[in-house]
């Protein structure tokens, strides 16, 4: 693909466009939302397809060591993780009213350059190449099926644009970040395929689409099944919301790094009663940049170099690719909960 293609790629079509979706969805609470509300946004968008994507929180083990917290409990395989995530897609298309295809990905990350071949693969290729039009691909997890997909069938970068919720900023120099740790070959794969791409990074631009408990509960609880499981789901993790959460948050994207204190010394600084917490939405950033790209405004750089050990290079004679800078929280969530209350 040419940089005169790819750039008029990356500037999103207007109108209705034909999406498939790629989600870890019972990872966290944040994929049921942005899942849930692209299938309601049928005026702008039309999901042709939902694809399971494994996860697992092995990668996240030494980040909580070094942290000076406990190991988690309760890890799950890659494979078991797609196939929850598939059970979840099932119930939220359910509760929706949708009756799109919902198909298993890939059940193991990549090694070496082999793809991971899968239904949600083969349906990803054929989907691509049978349409005239662009696919948009929606990537709210690890990208294992896409840079499998991409791998089996190169000639598809002329017919998908993806729109990915992973990473960081650019400034940081790194991608310490869940949905690129798990699967870091599969980053490198799409980086440097040359499929027009959109990064939507994690901390200070996904991160702004926090929801308190008080505005999901008035916009969401007793609307409709759907929201009303949206809600519960979201209720749950607060009840559960300890402030270890927000000391790892803090040192897992390097804000903390080099303190000599443990994440009780350093807590202790603050009166967490007085605290209002509130949840990321991440993977919402996705759908709102295809509802509305305005939200997310964006600037186009240079596709970074993954490097293994997760730091980021620069080559400015690299091809372009389109990395949101910031997202309209109050435009996103209004329209998000009025979608999810129709």
């Amino acid at each position: 693909m040419d940089e005169k293609m790819r750039k008029e790629r990356l500037l999103i079509n207007p109108g209705r466009i034909r999406v498939v979706i790629d989600s870890d969805a019972k990872n966290e609470v944040d994929d049921q939302f942005a899942i849930a509300w692209a299938l309601k946004a049928s005026e702008r968008m039309s999901v042709e397809a939902i694809y399971a994507a494994p996860f697992s929180y092995t990668c996240m083990q030494k980040i909580r060591v070094d942290a000076g917290l406990p190991e988690s409990i309760g890890n799950v395989t890659p494979r078991e993780g797609m196939y929850l995530s598939y059970d979840e897609i099932q119930r939220i298309c359910a509760l929706s009213g949708s009756c799109v295809p919902v198909l298993h990905g890939a059940d193991r990350y990549m090694k070496g350059s082999e793809p991971v071949l899968s239904e949600a693969v083969m349906d990803l290729i054929q989907r691509a190449r049978n349409n005239d039009g662009v696919l948009y691909v929606a990537a709210c997890g690890v990208l294992t099926n896409i840079a499998s997909a991409l791998i089996a069938a190169p000639d598809i970068v002329e017919k998908i644009v993806v729109v990915w919720l992973g990473g960081q900023p650019s400034g940081f120099g790194h991608m310490i970040e869940f949905n690129v740790m798990q699967d870091v070959k599969a980053a490198q794969t799409v980086f440097d395929s040359g499929v027009p791409l959109v990064i939507i990074p994690c901390m200070n631009v996904a991160s702004m689409i926090s929801a308190t408990e008080s505005e999901l509960k008035n916009n969401l609880s007793r609307v409709n099944p759907l929201c009303d499981y949206l809600y519960d789901i979201v209720a749950d993790e607060f009840s559960d919301i300890k402030a270890e959460k927000e000391f790892m948050l803090l040192d897992r994207f390097g804000y903390l790094r080099g303190r000599e204190d443990s994440p009780e010394e350093y807590l202790s600084q603050f009166n967490t009663s007085h605290i209002s917490w509130s949840r990321i939405l991440w993977d919402t950033a996705v759908t709102a940049f295809l509802v509305n790209p305005c939200w997310l405004p964006s600037r186009m750089v240079p596709a970074p170099v993954l490097n293994d050990d997760l730091t980021i290079g620069f080559d400015e004679d690299r091809h372009i690719i389109r990395e949101v800078t910031f997202a309209w929280r109050n435009f996103i969530l209004g329209d998000m909960f009025h979608a999810l209350g129709t």
